[in-house]
């Protein structure tokens, strides 16, 4: 059963660092690309992030770039994402999601002073 959970979210300060984190099982982790996404109440899905199978290669969204940087550990079945210089526009649900794969249940990123 393909199981992807993400954590490390929550509240933070503008300006603030946050490091999310998403542990994936049920399939070959080392074998599949992986990318983040968010979805703001009221807004469409954006693809925040993505890594190839080796890591070797990560692209951004221009809204993040710069700030967020994505990497992963196929020792651990992980992928992170690393915010930093945290803005309010940041708030979202992220997820994280195995392309063709699966996609987790998100963890809440909220950006407020």
């Amino acid at each position: 059963q393909v199981q992807l959970v993400e954590s490390g979210g929550g509240l933070v300060q503008p300006g603030g660092s946050l490091r999310l984190s998403c542990v994936a099982s049920g399939f070959t982790f080392s074998s599949s690309a992986m990318n983040w996404y968010r979805q703001a109440p009221g807004k469409e899905r954006e693809l925040v992030a993505a890594i190839t199978s080796d890591g070797a290669n990560t692209i951004y969204a221009d809204s993040v770039k710069g700030r967020f940087t994505m990497s992963r550990d196929n020792t651990k079945n992980t992928v992170y994402l690393q915010m930093n210089s945290l803005k309010p526009e940041d708030t979202a649900e992220y997820y994280c999601d195995a392309p063709r794969i699966g996609r987790g249940q998100g963890t809440q990123v909220t950006v407020s002073s």
